[in-house]
């Protein structure tokens, strides 16, 4: 049980008035007006007003003091982190030479009338290299290879596989250039189409060679139907695309690879032929983050005393990167101070300073006496007069950068031959600087937890710190039979949804980095012997299929209406009875669908509802239950809804199946 803080005094306004008014009849018993319109009663409630007001900040104490407590037990406020996003620039058209984009350019989402425009900046440079086709290799399942550049040349077919195609046929293509973290276009016509696969899903893969391994790309369009008809490909190039030597021919390459096909998809049953093939330059993609750059920032000049402390006329400071450095000016140029988080190990010539990054203030090494009297210096001093500077820091941060899949629209940053930008996919990773609230909240785990993590409680604790930006984290016993000492921590990434609260799947995936970035920090803290497995949870699938019938004229409104609803209640994120997101393990049952479609305004009878657990990978379905059974690590996914809202009529059509 927590301790209770006292309440100092607990008089309020008005009963501080009605003791004023008895004392008067004590005292003054000739003083027979007590109402409002008297004078002296006025006088009362003046000096009752402003007693309230001191009793106020008296009971303030208790909380001040439990906040300086925190402050001499180290806890500082965690920093806002900045949303990062990858960022494509489109050429207008392409170029022969090199467009540089420089680091720092800065894109943002569309003003409107009621929200600002939200800036971001490109975190490094980005040449958009410009490439031409070189030279083309087939290369079968056998690894047989065989040019092909002549045969383009004179205008030939180039059969792109083997005469019947196999898995691991491939047709690769010589560029000019290496063009690491650029959009190509691949741009291809034949007269010949390859008859059996479907055009929307082709068993194709497109590759780049990095020096060492082959390396998917990301494909923006494909307009070819796999390789069915003239059309262009755009391919986005990883980032460690390099010049290699393939065929006795050096080039940057691609390769166009036969996949095996997804269940019951059909297969190339001739190969595809090629007569003309391009390729080109037609942009660049980088990363960009919510914050901004401040470079050789003064800080005032030392007095040559310990414990000297210097504030940053913008915070908060962002320490999600590269740490920051203080520079403080010497004979022979500018020396480094660098931030650590304590003085404890710091001897008497080390160069340390601490940065509180909430309120962006530096703190150079104190001294502290010993009980025989001698002064101990726990860090260097800079001497009287130096200038003190920091060379570079970033500020900025905050959800609000988690903008949506395509809101970075706006290039205010004039770069020659762009002439648009796009983020295709949604901004994450920006989390608000902690609050005085939330770290009353936390001081007590962390002091509970000292830095070791034993209790499930203590791994989510040390996760949370370890990745702000994370969504959810859970951690339940690891192995079939809850074998003691293994740990699995689940987490759920945040997303953006690209409309209402309509999840795509990938979306709840962590990155890597993210994943690399909890176990780091848990292996440090977990005790000897003790299995730790860091992982997404499991998502189950569910399509809910409703009809239903409402007396208003807008049903396609009510129709809207209901759909939201279901994405909302059945949202891994803010879903669940509480909106904080679908609890871990809960079942999911017909009647509480029910419920939810009963709430939204219009809907005047449900005629039917049907619930379908749904792998939301292959997009399959399987018979229709009552109720969903979820494992403790499984969270629910919202997969392809559908409801039939008809008018009151209880002769209105079948609905969905």
């Amino acid at each position: 049980m927590a301790l209770p803080l006292p309440n100092l005094d607990d008089r309020r306004f008005q009963e501080l008035v009605d003791e004023a008014k008895r004392y008067v009849q004590q005292r003054a018993p000739e003083w027979t007006d007590h109402n409002v319109s008297d004078p002296g009663v006025t006088l009362i409630e003046t000096f009752a007003h402003m007693v309230d007001q001191l009793i106020y900040r008296l009971n303030r104490v208790p909380e001040k003091n439990y906040l300086a407590f925190l402050d001499l037990l180290g806890v500082r406020l965690f920093p806002p982190a900045a949303a990062r996003a990858d960022v494509t620039f489109w050429l207008s058209a392409a170029q022969p030479e090199t467009v540089l984009l420089p680091l720092g350019t800065e894109v943002a989402t569309a003003r409107s009338e009621t929200e600002e425009a939200v800036v971001f900046a490109t975190t490094d440079e980005l040449p958009i290299v410009p490439c031409e086709l070189t030279t083309l290799v087939t290369i079968s399942a056998a690894g047989a290879q065989q040019n092909h550049t002549g045969d383009l040349d004179a205008g030939k077919d180039v059969p792109c596989f083997q005469a019947e195609p196999a898995v691991d046929d491939a047709m690769l293509f010589g560029l000019s250039n290496a063009v690491p973290r650029c959009v190509i276009a691949v741009r291809l016509d034949s007269q010949v189409e390859g008859i059996g696969v479907d055009p929307r899903q082709p068993p194709l893969v497109w590759e780049s060679w990095d020096g060492v391994r082959w390396t998917e790309c990301a494909v923006f369009d494909d307009t070819t139907g796999g390789l069915n008809r003239p059309g262009e490909v755009v391919l986005q190039v990883p980032a460690g695309h390099a010049l290699s030597s393939v065929a006795g021919v050096r080039a940057g390459w691609l390769r166009c690879r036969v996949v095996a096909p997804e269940q019951n998809q059909p297969f190339y049953s001739e190969s595809p032929t090629v007569r003309v093939a391009e390729a080109f330059t037609i942009g660049g993609t980088t990363t960009v983050e919510h914050a901004e750059t401040v470079t050789d920032v003064p800080l005032g000049l030392s007095e040559g005393v310990p414990g000297q402390r210097f504030r940053l006329d913008r915070a908060p400071v962002l320490t999600d990167a590269e740490p920051v450095v203080v520079q403080v000016a010497a004979d022979d140029g500018w020396q480094d101070w660098h931030v650590v988080e304590h003085f404890g190990n710091s001897g008497p010539a080390d160069r340390h300073v601490t940065l509180d990054a909430t309120n962006g203030e530096f703190l150079f090494p104190p001294a502290v006496r010993a009980p025989d009297g001698s002064l101990r210096r726990y860090g260097a001093v800079p001497p009287k007069g130096a200038h003190l500077r920091v060379a570079k820091y970033r500020t900025g941060g905050g959800r609000s950068g988690n903008v949506a899949r395509g809101a970075i629209s706006v290039l205010r940053s004039s770069v020659p031959y762009v002439s648009d930008v796009e983020n295709r996919e949604a901004a994450g990773g920006g989390v608000d600087g902690e609050t005085v609230a939330e770290a009353k909240v936390r001081a007590p785990h962390q002091l509970r937890v000292q830095e070791r993590a034993v209790t499930a409680a203590d791994y989510e604790q040390i996760a949370w710190q370890a990745a702000p930006a994370a969504a959810r984290i859970r951690c339940l016993p690891a192995g079939a039979e809850h074998e003691p000492g293994a740990a699995r921590v689940l987490v759920v990434p945040n997303a953006v949804a690209d409309a209402g609260d309509q999840l795509r799947f990938e979306q709840l995936i962590p990155s890597p980095q993210l994943l690399a970035a909890i176990a780091t920090r848990l292996d440090e803290h977990r005790l000897l012997g003790t299995r730790l497995v860091v992982e997404p949870p499991f998502y189950q699938g569910i399509t809910v299929v409703a009809r239903m019938r409402s007396a208003e004229a807008d049903v396609n409104r009510v129709n809207r209406d209901a759909l939201a609803a279901l994405y909302r209640y059945l949202n891994p994120l803010r879903g669940g009875a509480d909106g904080t997101g679908w609890p871990f393990g809960r079942p999911v049952q017909v009647g509480e669908i029910f419920a939810v479609l009963q709430q939204v305004e219009g809907v005047e009878l449900i005629d039917e509802i049907r619930l379908f657990p749904a792998d939301p990978i292959t997009g399959q379905r399987g018979t229709p239950v009552d109720r969903v059974e979820l494992a403790a690590h499984a969270l629910v996914f919202s997969h392809q809804h559908q409801v039939l809202v008809g008018s009151g009529d209880p002769a209105e059509g079948q609905g969905p199946r």
